[in-house]
């Protein structure tokens, strides 16, 4: 019994997660490659290995023969054609297993940088951590372990490729099951995501349990499970938003800390205009418009903000346009108004066959108001350049007049304060004045008698 081989065959199976089947086969291969070698293609050789106790044979034109006989160069032959295959079998297990976790976190350790990108240690493998999949502002150092998202996996050629990923949505949704079992079982439900990787992420979540709050299942006690999730993307912040089947409710949902006033959606053009006051405009928007741009990716509507005073003016200038329609009344306004439809741009985008469809106007009464729409629209945008216009001129000729008023101050200032050389005049005249005062008092001094002897 051929104990060592049996042994080595079982480590090489274990190690490589390759069938042990395949290695006999492969071993098989690979002899018969180095008899050929040796004796020739022409020859028919036979070479079968014991699967229970290990014992090769190697037969030749129904003869054994003794395969320890076939030399350095056979030997040399077979031991590549081994490595070759055993190599393409390891591939394979590869590209089968990673395939299988696709989509799944996978915990590794930085091997080597390769410029911007990182090579991740995974084991039996290498994963491939582009820049593009890292979350910005992060860094990692050679032997650091770190979570990432199996997103892709190539079979290149002689290798396969395994892209990582910690910037994907799914990566936080995977982080969710990890920290949250409601999650993993699922009796809280991931409805919906929207992200930007290394600053802000809003999830919607929903229970199937009435007795389990999704929001607080997540959040945690005193907000241990997010801080964990937090904790492993650096300090990114995450909105938990209850998710809502009526998209007005979710929209305000997704728009907190911001409060709503009014929303109004057009179905037709999938908006929601949105009516925040002045003071909440900010957190609406958010930091360079992150807020109101997550929650548009989250619920899936093209979410418009809008202030009070911005919101009534295009409904007077809606009406002001379709008064001059004969026909339109009230009545029509507010179904006008009950389809979304609540500024001249929207009646101008949604065209004619919405008019028809769900207004139940004529063709040509749909195709007037659509014209009135789009006249009134460019009349009131000439309005509005003209009108910025003039404000521009207004400022210019202001800032004019405070610098000519400036200057015409500083001019007055210079002019009332004495040159240098008004002083050293001044002073010379005075000097020369106390010096005739001088001779003048001289001269008035009566002479002194001489007395002599």
């Amino acid at each position: 019994m051929n104990q060592e081989l049996l042994r080595i065959i079982d480590s090489i199976a274990r190690d490589k997660n390759i069938e042990k089947d395949s290695i006999y086969a492969d071993i098989e291969a690979a002899l018969l490659s180095a008899a050929r070698k040796f004796y020739g293609e022409t020859d028919d050789v036979v070479c079968t290995i014991d699967r229970m106790t290990g014992e090769i044979e190697v037969r030749k034109n129904g003869t054994l023969i003794d395969y320890r006989e076939f030399g350095r160069i056979a030997a040399q032959t077979a031991k590549q054609v081994l490595i070759q295959k055993l190599r393409e079998e390891e591939r394979d297990s590869i590209y089968e297993e990673f395939s299988q976790r696709r989509g799944q976190i996978i915990t590794g350790t930085v091997a080597r940088t390769e410029g911007p990108s990182l090579s991740i240690n995974l084991g039996r493998c290498e994963g491939f951590l582009p820049r593009s999949e890292q979350i910005p502002g992060e860094t990692h150092h050679v032997g650091e372990r770190v979570r990432c998202l199996v997103l892709e996996v190539r079979d290149v050629g002689s290798q396969v490729k395994i892209i990582l990923s910690r910037s994907h949505p799914d990566f936080i949704r995977r982080l969710f099951e990890l920290e949250v079992p409601e999650v993993q079982e699922k009796i809280i439900e991931v409805k919906a995501m929207a992200r930007e990787a290394g600053y802000r992420t809003k999830i919607a979540v929903s229970s199937i349990d009435t007795k389990v709050d999704c929001v607080g299942a997540c959040v945690g006690i005193r907000g241990s499970r997010i801080k964990n999730i937090v904790d492993e993307l650096g300090g990114e912040k995450i909105d938990i938003v209850r998710w809502n089947e009526s998209s007005q409710v979710l929209i305000t949902n997704a728009l907190k800390p911001a409060e709503i006033a009014e929303i109004s959606l057009n179905f037709e053009l999938n908006r929601a205009t949105v009516v925040v006051n002045e003071s909440q405009l900010s957190l609406a928007i958010g930091k360079r418009g992150q807020n109101v741009r997550l929650a548009a990716r989250l619920t899936g509507w093209d979410v418009d903000i809008l202030t009070p005073e911005e919101y009534s003016k295009g409904l007077d200038d809606l009406e002001r346009a379709m008064k001059t329609i004969e026909g339109v009344d009230d009545k029509f306004m507010d179904r006008l108004l009950t389809l979304g439809l609540i500024n001249l741009l929207d009646i101008e985008e949604v065209g004619v066959e919405p008019l028809v469809k769900e207004l139940e106007l004529s063709p040509e009464m749909a195709e007037k108001v659509r014209q009135t729409a789009h006249d009134a629209a460019l009349r009131v945008a000439e309005e509005e350049i003209a009108r910025k216009a003039a404000e521009d001129l207004a400022k210019k000729a202001a800032a004019a007049e405070a610098a000519a008023a400036k200057a015409e101050s500083k001019a007055n200032a210079d002019a009332d304060e004495p040159s240098a050389d008004t002083l050293d005049t001044a002073a010379s005249d005075s000097s020369t004045e106390v010096t005739e005062n001088s001779v003048d008092k001289a001269d008035a001094t009566p002479d002194t008698p001489s007395v002599s002897t």
